[in-house]
């Protein structure tokens, strides 16, 4: 039986991974740290406590690094940080996988705020997010159910952009970005303003992006089972998105309240489907406020709602539109920092969310349905010394229901969804952690806990052909709640500029909501007036377990003339349907990085070595993906202007033009849209 964590036979058989490895153990070395440690921002999201170091593992992208690392979508600008891949559904959809858990097991933010779309229902539908204006990305690893409900079982990524400000201004500034070029000939361009007087602020914001088929090296792609033509394009891959948003507000230098409207356009082709594209619009509101330094019993206040509407039309080659997918979110939030009790503090809070999604037209496969739920949650920690310990407690009530089949709608082949239909849940989590400093700059975390979620929409009540997948989708309205629980043991180490950061971690479901082939064919109609068989999928409840390993190091290798970093990360995850013993669908394989940075003065250069071992480990449905390595390069040099700087940046994507495939993305899209090959990009962002 092999290892679980097969570290080993990973660095025997990769040699870019024992060059990892020694970086990671070099880093802790202190003979490599530097005077001073670097400074850190305070992560936001799951942190209602505000300390400067969670319990929960996180990656944040902000300033020059989330510049130079943003991607056309969300999964794309996220994939390669630890733990974290992408669906890779083609360059214009591609949502972001945390450990090997994707869909409605991820927590996508807006601000702090639900982001309703379509996104977790297909993998053909993008995330109604632009990475473009996003000026701090944060990512949570793990579960975090606590604060942001079921659907955080494998993380959260909260987008944030300042469209509601959260501090007094006191002058006009802003930010505008230009990117040109890379796989997909990108021409995209952003501009912020915002300013404020006396603690009435304003917030505006405007982004467009275009891009063509994307470029990759020569390949055969597959289609059905067949090998078509050799290609160096991705079919039915471009693009195009406009989106803008208003915001205004008022701040003092205890608290906040503001509004904000924004408005999210896509239209971008489907890579499986030759030609079809989608038209998807979005518009939400927002409001958000909060209240510091308070007396009494509550010292800290803060709100949040928002309203979404969102719709997209999938539009045939004939431009007819065959499918309207139309949803409707309402998210309320409220949660209250209580004041200290001796060494204990916390904040309580609720949540109610309301969706209200239809679908309309011949590939329709989920009927118009309603869902509402509502939290009551509280956490708490307690200090004793330098070991802090805390406890969570989150209580819901979910309805889902179906509508069934409009008692007036033609059904030429009989009823597909039945009679109207209502489920109710009741999920609750619980999670326990415990963090603590060691000897020599080195500190201990732990978490465990217990995580339900209830059955999403479409898992109940899916019917029909998804032309995504290339399957006949069954959902069970009889499924259970989703129930797991999870283990996470972290270390980590900083010493000046050289860090150390290892997490083990460990799901097993008692009840997890896969999709799985069932062995039977369902026939259906086609075009030409006859039938063809299509394999039909079911949603059912299954154990399983997760487990896996994330390692990131950095070290100073010189100081002058230039200063010079080397970075490494490693990470794998493993996942078991311990019913049949098979491979849960579509994991990352191990996965390897090995990063040089130089600086001197205005000048910054890199190059980044990325290695994905081939993922053979996978269940009967799908096949094996090759393993691959990229080479990428960038430089950047920032100007100082009279009322502001620019940076100036440009990168080197593939140096080797090398063919790789996904193997997080759904085989009908992962063999016909490979990464993309060589590409030059270049961009200014101004900031003033």
């Amino acid at each position: 039986m092999p290892h679980p964590f097969p570290i080993r036979a990973a660095l025997r058989r990769s040699p870019v991974a024992c060059a990892v490895a020694l970086v990671l153990l070099h880093a802790v070395s202190p003979a490599h740290a530097a005077d001073a440690p670097p400074p850190q921002s305070v992560v936001i999201t799951g942190n209602p406590l505000g300390r400067d170091v969670l319990t929960q593992p996180t990656s944040v992208l902000t300033g020059p690094e989330l510049v130079l690392r943003r991607g056309g979508t969300l999964g794309d600008t996220l994939a390669g940080l630890p733990g974290v891949s992408a669906t890779g559904f083609g360059p214009q959809s591609s949502r972001p996988v945390i450990r090997g858990l994707d869909g409605d097991r991820i927590r996508l933010l807006d601000n702090g705020g639900a982001s309703a779309d379509a996104s977790n229902l297909s993998f053909d539908h993008a995330v109604a997010l632009d990475p473009l204006v996003a000026e701090r990305i944060e990512v949570l690893r793990g579960p975090a159910a606590l604060l942001y409900g079921g659907n955080a079982t494998g993380g959260v990524v909260n987008t944030l952009d300042n469209r509601i400000p959260r501090f007094a201004l006191d002058r006009v500034g802003g930010r505008a970005e230009v990117r040109l070029g890379g796989a997909a000939a990108e021409r995209a361009a952003a501009a912020v303003v915002e300013g404020g007087a006396g603690g009435l602020n304003w917030h505006a914001d405007v982004a467009g992006r275009r891009s063509d088929d994307l470029r990759v090296p020569r390949f055969t792609p597959q289609a059905d089972g067949e090998a078509l033509p050799d290609s160096t394009r991705v079919v039915n891959s471009a693009g195009r998105s406009r989106a803008g948003a208003l915001g205004l507000g008022w701040a003092d230098a205890d608290g906040f309240v503001g509004a904000a409207v924004d408005s999210h356009r896509n239209d971008y082709g489907v890579t499986v489907e030759p030609d079809v594209s989608i038209r998807m619009r979005r518009e939400r509101v927002q409001l958000a406020g909060e209240r510091r330094r308070l007396a009494g019993p509550f010292e800290q206040v803060e709100f949040q709602a928002s309203h979404t509407r969102y719709r997209h039309e999938e539009v045939e080659g004939t431009g007819e539109v065959g499918t309207t997918f139309r949803s409707t979110g309402r998210e309320l939030r409220l949660q209250a920092r209580h004041a200290p009790i001796g060494p204990l503090q916390g904040m309580v809070g609720l949540q109610a969310e309301q969706l209200d999604f239809s679908a309309l037209g011949e590939e329709a496969f989920v009927p118009a349905t309603r869902t509402r739920s509502q939290a009551l949650f509280a956490i708490e920690e307690w200090s004793a010394g330098p070991l802090r310990l805390s406890a969570g407690l989150r209580v819901e009530r979910a309805r889902v229901a179906s509508e069934g089949d409009a008692a007036d709608a033609e059904l030429p082949d009989g009823p597909r969804f039945g009679s109207a239909h209502e489920r109710r849940f009741a999920p609750r989590s619980l999670s326990f952690g415990a963090q603590w400093p060691l000897a020599g700059g080195w500190r201990a975390s732990a978490t465990a806990g217990h995580t339900e979620r209830a059955p999403a929409y479409y898992e109940l009540y899916a019917n029909g052909v998804h032309v995504a997948t290339g399957a006949y989708e069954r959902g069970d309205p009889g499924l259970d709640k989703e129930r797991s629980r999870h283990l996470d043991l972290g270390l980590q180490w900083q010493q000046g500029a050289a860090q150390f950061k290892a997490n083990v971690f460990a799901t097993r479901f008692a009840n997890y909501l896969a999709l799985d082939a069932t062995g039977r064919d369902i026939e259906v109609p086609n075009e030409d007036g006859g039938l063809d068989a299509v394999p039909e999928y079911a949603f059912i409840g299954v154990p399983a377990r997760l487990h896996g390993l994330e390692l990131e190091g950095r070290l100073r290798l010189a100081e002058r003339p230039w200063t010079l970093d080397a970075s490494a990360g490693l990470d794998l995850v493993r996942g078991t349907n311990r019913a049949t013993g098979e491979p849960l669908p579509r994991l990352a394989p191990v996965r390897v990085q090995l990063a040089l940075d130089a600086a001197q003065g205005a000048w910054q250069v890199g190059l980044q070595l990325t290695h994905a071992a081939a993922q053979r480990r996978v269940p009967d449905t799908d096949v094996s993906t090759a393993g691959h390595t990229l080479l990428h390069l960038r430089a950047s040099w920032q100007q100082r202007l009279p009322v502001g700087t620019a940076l100036w940046y440009v990168r080197l994507d593939n140096l080797g033009d090398t063919l790789a495939y996904n193997a997080t993305a759904l085989r009908t899209a992962r063999e016909l849209s490979p990464l993309g090959g060589r590409a030059l990009g270049a961009g200014v962002r101004v900031t003033f």
